[in-house]
């Protein structure tokens, strides 16, 4: 099929524009950022979507552009650009919708990032085309469906407790639905590439379900964070940051209480006007 990855492309755009107006404007990246409560709440249900096209920071920006050129321009060229959106929009969604179930009693659990959906595009390309290779940066090559199997596991690795927000849910979420949608549309893969298919969905089915049912049984944390009290991704960060703002303001609410407005300082009368603009 002649198609010259324009869609891809677009994704890409609309990503860093999205993204780089998020790192100028707090206001902008809270309003369209994942938060449960506002997409529970308030019925902001946009934001499944829209928190899909924010990032952090330039890092978090690039490590997921870069992952989501190296995948996408072979599915869009092979499935045609109905499928490619199908498949990227649908792993956002879904991997989103799962972290929303995960953490529907926890209001203040909120993320940014494409990683969902990247994710979702990169296993529906291994479930299409197992023997892709897959490298980082040019480096290190290694046959699609082995890598597959080691993000599985570096998935479940990565659930943590702290907070009760746990990691990678959405990532392998993501996975799983894009995975599944590119079956449903390229149905005669299934038996092609079954063993592959088999051997990246058992586990991390299971680990999906004891996630949903009996999310104690997983709840450490890894030796790394352990030995430096680093945060474990980027999405984490944006979390701690969030709660210690939420923290500030809780503060700002009790003194106003206690004291009167009159007894604010010029920066906590900012912060607060900041923080009702963002709610608004």
């Amino acid at each position: 099929m002649n198609n010259t990855g324009f869609i891809s492309l677009g994704i890409i755009i609309a990503n860093f524009y999205f993204s780089y107006k998020g790192f100028k404007n707090r206001v902008f990246f809270d309003k369209y950022a994942f938060v449960v409560e506002r997409i529970l709440l308030f019925k902001e249900y946009w934001r499944l979507i829209t928190s899909g096209f924010l990032h952090v920071s330039w890092k978090h920006l690039l490590f997921n552009m870069i992952s989501l050129a190296g995948f996408s321009w072979l599915l869009e060229e092979d499935l045609g650009s109905l499928k490619f959106l199908i498949i990227y929009f649908g792993s956002l969604i879904g991997g989103d919708l799962l972290s929303l179930f995960i953490h529907r009693n926890n209001g203040d659990y909120s993320s940014v990032g494409a990683s969902g959906a990247i994710c979702g595009v990169i296993f529906a390309s291994i479930a299409l085309y197992p023997g892709m290779s897959v490298s980082f940066f040019g480096l290190f090559p290694i046959a699609g469906w082995l890598y597959g199997i080691l993000y599985v596991l570096y998935a479940i690795y990565g659930i943590k407790s702290r907070n009760d927000n746990i990691g990678h849910d959405a990532h392998l979420g993501g996975a799983l639905m894009g995975m599944t949608i590119a079956l449903v549309l390229e149905p005669q893969a299934m038996w092609a590439n079954f063993a592959t298919i088999i051997a990246i969905t058992v586990p991390a089915v299971f680990f999906m379900y004891v996630i949903i049912t009996k999310p104690h049984v997983l709840l450490v944390d890894n030796f790394f964070y352990k030995q430096h009290h680093i945060f474990a991704d980027i999405d984490d960060k944006y979390r701690f940051d969030r709660a210690s703002r939420q923290r500030e303001l809780d503060a700002i609410l009790d003194k106003i209480h206690k004291k009167g407005m009159h007894s604010l300082t010029k920066a906590e009368k900012e912060k607060l006007e900041r923080y009702s603009q963002q709610i608004n």
